[in-house]
This record gives C-alpha cells, sequence and structure tokens, in this order.
C-alpha cells in the first residue's frame, strides 16, 4: 500500500543525493546516468570517510590485487566528472535526512554493512576474543579504528567458512614480510611482524562441499610461503548429498580437488614432520563452537566445540562428541551487519533499511504484519548490503542497483520537490557548518601522495591512515596548518 501522491508538475531535472561512496553507491550513480529517461540527472555522493569506494578500500584484504582491481572500474566511473564527491561527511551530524529534503528529489542509502554479526555463545565476550570485521578495519588502515591490534597469541581460533574467515586467517598466518609488495600500512605490518603466532584454526560446522569459499580464495591459502595447510581425513568421508555435490557443482568440484591435494601433502608432512613449515594453518570441518573457554584470568584459553555429521539432506547434525582445543584468541567471522541511520527507517532484526526492491518502507520490519510498515516512504531509497543484507560479492551489487534506479526512475511523480535544489545550495550549507569536506580533486591529490610513499619504497601505495592527515592532504593544507587544526 502506498501513498497517492499527485504527479503533475514534473521536476526536468533529477537533483539525487546518494549516501555511501562504495561500489554500491557508485554503480547506482552509474547506471542512472546510463539509464534511459526524459530528464537530467546531477548526482552528489556523500560518505563519511574522506577516500572514496568504501568495501574495496577498506574491506578487501591488502594481498588481493585481483580484486582491488575493481577500483579501475569505479574510477573510471567518478574520473568522467558528472558525479560530485563530499567525502568526510557524517549522515546524522553534518547532512540529516532533512536537509537533503531541502536540496534534493530523492536519496539512495548505499551505506552498506560494516558491524560484526553476533554469535551468541558462552565466552565470546572474553578478552582474546574479535569481531573479523574490526580486523579487517585495522588490517586496512580504516581511520575510525585504533592504530594497534593486540597480535599475542601463539594458537588462534577463527570461526566461520566465508571468505572473511579466509581473509583473516590468511592475513594472521601469513609472514609479515610477504606483505610488503602490498598497500599495508606501516603501523599494521609492524603489529604482525611482532606476532608470535604458530597455529591458526579455520572452524566450520558444515563439511567440506558447503563452504562459502569461493575456489580463488582457498586456492591462495596454498601459495602462503612457509605455512603448511592442514587438513583432516576425518572431514572428507562424504555421504551422498556431499558427492552429489562435488559431481554436479563445477566450485565445489574444484574446491573438492584443491582440498584433496592438501590432503596429500598433509600425509606426507605427518610421515616427515622435520620437513614442515614454521606456521600451520588448519581447516576444521564438522566442527561447531559451543563456547569459549576461560583462562581463569578473563582471557581466551581455548575453543570447545561439537563434531557434528552429515544428516543426508546437505545439512548437518550434532554427535555429541565434544572436544576442546587451546587458542589464545578467537575472531569470529560469521558475517556483517548494518548499521541504523539517524531518521532513517531501520530492520533491527535483520540489519537493513526495510524496503521493497529498492523503495524504502516507512517503518518497522515489513515482516512484522504491522500496516504502516508497508507504506512507501517517498524519495528515499536502498541499494547494496544496506538493502538486501550482507550476502554476494562485490559484483553482484550492479544487478541490485539496477532494480533500485529503475523504480527510482518510475517514481517520477512522487520525487521530493526540494526549496532550495541548486548545486551550490549543498556547498553553502557545508561550508557554514564548518564541514571540512573533501572532493573529487582531493581524493586524486590523496591518491598520488600515497602512491608517491610507496613508490619511495618500491611498492605500489602506502595508505595514509590517520583521518586528520588524508583530510589535510586532501584539502591541500600546510602540515603546520593541519596540526594547528588537529
Amino acid at each position: 500500500m502506498t501513498e497517492k501522491r499527485p504527479t503533475d508538475q514534473r521536476p526536468a531535472k533529477l537533483r539525487l543525493a546518494i549516501v555511501g561512496a562504495g561500489p554500491a553507491g557508485i554503480y547506482a550513480a552509474d547506471i542512472l546516468l546510463k539509464a534511459e529517461r526524459n530528464f537530467d540527472v546531477s548526482i552528489d555522493l556523500f560518505d563519511h570517510l574522506p577516500a572514496p569506494y568504501g568495501l574495496v578500500r577498506y574491506g578487501v584484504a591488502p594481498d588481493h590485487p585481483r580484486i582491488k582491481g575493481i577500483i579501475s572500474a569505479l574510477r573510471d566511473v567518478l574520473d568522467r566528472g558528472d558525479i560530485r564527491i563530499f567525502g568526510n561527511v557524517r549522515f546524522g551530524v553534518d547532512i540529516t535526512l532533512d536537509d537533503l529534503r531541502k536540496h534534493y528529489n530523492a536519496v539512495i542509502f548505499a551505506t552498506g554493512a560494516v558491524r560484526d554479526a553476533d554469535l551468541r555463545i558462552p565466552g565470546i565476550d572474553l578478552v582474546g576474543s574479535y569481531g573479523a570485521a574490526r580486523f579487517v578495519s585495522w588490517f586496512d588502515g580504516h581511520p575510525d579504528y585504533p592504530r594497534t591490534w593486540p597480535l599475542e597469541a601463539k594458537q588462534v581460533a577463527v570461526i566461520g567458512n566465508g571468505n572473511v574467515a579466509l581473509d583473516v586467517a590468511r592475513i594472521l598466518a601469513k609472514h609479515a614480510d610477504d606483505l610488503l609488495p602490498t598497500e599495508i600500512p606501516a603501523n599494521v605490518y609492524d603489529g604482525l611482524k611482532a606476532s608470535p603466532v604458530t597455529d591458526v584454526h579455520i572452524f566450520g560446522r558444515r563439511g567440506p562441499t558447503s563452504v562459502k569459499f569461493t575456489p580463488l580464495e582457498l586456492r591462495e591459502l596454498g601459495e602462503l610461503p612457509d605455512v603448511d595447510i592442514v587438513v583432516y581425513d576425518e572431514d572428507f568421508d562424504y555421504d551422498d548429498a556431499a558427492r552429489a555435490a562435488v559431481a554436479s557443482n563445477k566450485q565445489v568440484f574444484v574446491i573438492d580437488k584443491v582440498l584433496g591435494k592438501w590432503r596429500e601433502r598433509a600425509h606426507k608432512l605427518a610421515e616427515d614432520p622435520q620437513a614442515g613449515a614454521s606456521r600451520r594453518l588448519h581447516l576444521h570441518f564438522f566442527a561447531k563452537p559451543l563456547e569459549l573457554i576461560d583462562d581463569g584470568t578473563g582471557r581466551v584459553g581455548g575453543i570447545r566445540y561439537e563434531r557434528t555429521a552429515p544428516d543426508g539432506q546437505g545439512g548437518v547434525v550434532g554427535t555429541g562428541e565434544i572436544r576442546e582445543l587451546p587458542v589464545q584468541a578467537v575472531y569470529r567471522a560469521v558475517g556483517y551487519f548494518g548499521s541504523p541511520l539517524p531518521g532513517v527507517p531501520f530492520d533491527k532484526k535483520h540489519g537493513v533499511i526495510p524496503n521493497r526492491e529498492g523503495q524504502v518502507l516507512s517503518k518497522g520490519d515489513p515482516s512484522s504484519g504491522a500496516g504502516s510498515a508497508n507504506q512507501q516512504l517517498y524519495g528515499v531509497y536502498a541499494t547494496g548490503w544496506i538493502k538486501r543484507g550482507p550476502v554476494g560479492l562485490i559484483g553482484h551489487t550492479k544487478s541490485d542497483a539496477m532494480e533500485t534506479v529503475r523504480h527510482l526512475i518510475n517514481d517520477l511523480g512522487n520525487w521530493w520537490r526540494p526549496e532550495s535544489p541548486s548545486e551550490e545550495s549543498i556547498v553553502a550549507l557545508l561550508d557554514e557548518r564548518g564541514v571540512e569536506y573533501t572532493n573529487l580533486d582531493g581524493w586524486h591529490r590523496l591518491d598520488q601522495h600515497e602512491q608517491a610513499l610507496g613508490a619511495a619504497e618500491g611498492r605500489v601505495r602506502i595508505k595514509v591512515v590517520p583521518r586528520d592527515e588524508m583530510v589535510a592532504i586532501s584539502r591541500a593544507v600546510a602540515p603546520a596548518a593541519a596540526a594547528a587544526s588537529a
């Protein structure tokens, strides 16, 4: 049910705000600009970070240059010059939904999902228990996270069977010197260099044919210098459902082949332990975490888990066999979760903005049965993970954005009627409020600065981490002035 709105006096130009300058927001802007339409478009991208690209810059491990190559495509979109960027602008603080209504015809929220999903097991709050998302933000040089990380454990557990779990485990197990060719920040290199880790254990409650890894991510584990991959024969007693998955799904087939080669290596290593590497990365399947064990001082001392078994239908059931493994740190990589935005409806259960195919609904969880939850909130849209939850790869956001943009175009008669829609008015508002926003030229300055830092050490880039330094470089503020304003 949607409220009827007058459809006369249709605007000849769409002034659109997009909150979130990651792949989801940039794709939405690009798709709209290329879409068939009978009106002009002017788009402003807002982001709370001083630099664009969101998840690609701050959510992908630094040793993934092939995945980060997507930045080239995003850069091409921004460098056309038909999209403005306002970085270092906090929605709900520097600008509000009411502000956007005064200056734009509509807004698309593309803010992603950056929080760790909960894992409700006893001991999860012990010292030494961490969310993977926070760790990823640290090693990717996110400006809003501490510069140090407590890397003190020799044995570490990572809970999860997706690509984020592999990223976390790989960075923990990899020797820091092997990360030097990447854009890893100096403080991250120093922290990883001092890490005493010897063993990293990945736990997943399902079997090898049910993992969420991609073959590319899995293969990369086997390429780590001086790191042995350890798998266990007990995890490869496949049932009919698992064998059918291997036979019918190419991705599962490739994953099974990779794991099979590692089993062979593990057998050889068992015969000659002296030939082993200094670090080991263990893959534990059919292992359901039950509890983190207190070492007696309030810190993680181990993990207790239950062996599971195939249920014959592609799932698993508990066996009642309980095991324990000594570890001093645990990282949960069980998914991301969206964050609420001031003044914007939010579904607390699913961590998304309630919506129907990208059209934001007035309030509440649409599944709650409340009538008002099914009413469209005109002028407000969502795309990406804040729309559908943290599932799918970066490229999947394109089709997601197409759906949202289609509705935006079709809703022309119900757009907002802003009182001050000129492109200069939002600039004046930010200036009046003293917001130190960054723009596309500023990003180019920061980009060139980071590349120059890297070139001095024979690397592609070294990220600038402190927010005030990023802003000062982007806004071309002299060092003395930047220090005085910090």
